[in-house]
């Protein structure tokens, strides 16, 4: 069931879980859901420099464990999304990373709605864990693997780590 909390409080609530409940499975129909709100991402000139995959393969989540330092928390997740970069040739070097920053920005906001927990872990830009992710999933050169999103159900809840920061804006008047 959908929740009705008003965005900035979706945003407030997201957290990164490294923690899941193993035993209840990610649906399709969730993964679709997330996947939508991540091709509904800005891209420079609408290049949509991105593909997806979802993986919910138990052996395979097991088998990123391996290969990413920082992907622990997929041995209790229960599906992972991992974002693949597509470099444009008409675009400036670089943008598909942002483009792609804000498909996994909003497939972490729309797990929140869906009460489903995320994590965040960089690939792009590391070459050993380009390689390693490329490798594991036979992603074709000049596609660039760039990040893994751990999804589950939430079995912890940790405080809030972010804040607004006045000191940390500078106002243009």
């Amino acid at each position: 069931m959908e929740s009705t909390k008003n965005k900035i409080d979706v945003i407030k609530s997201r957290r990164s879980i490294r923690k899941y409940d193993p035993s209840a499975l990610v649906t399709k129909e969730q993964l679709n859901e997330l996947l939508e709100a991540a091709m509904l991402a800005p891209s420079a000139r609408n290049t949509r420099p991105w593909e997806f995959i979802a993986v919910t393969k138990r052996e395979m989540l097991d088998e990123i464990v391996k290969v990413h330092p920082y992907a622990s928390m997929l041995s209790t997740a229960t599906a992972a999304i991992i974002v693949v970069a597509i470099p444009q040739d008409e675009m400036p070097n670089g943008y598909f990373s942002q483009d792609c920053a804000a498909a996994t920005q909003n497939i972490l906001l729309r797990a929140v709605e869906l009460g489903l927990g995320t994590c965040w872990c960089g690939v792009y830009p590391r070459e050993e864990r380009v390689s390693a992710i490329r490798e594991l999933f036979a992603i074709p050169e000049p596609k660039i693997p760039f990040c893994v999103i751990a999804v589950g159900t939430p079995a912890e809840f940790p405080a809030a780590r972010g804040f607004f920061d006045v000191e940390k804006v500078t106002y243009v008047d």
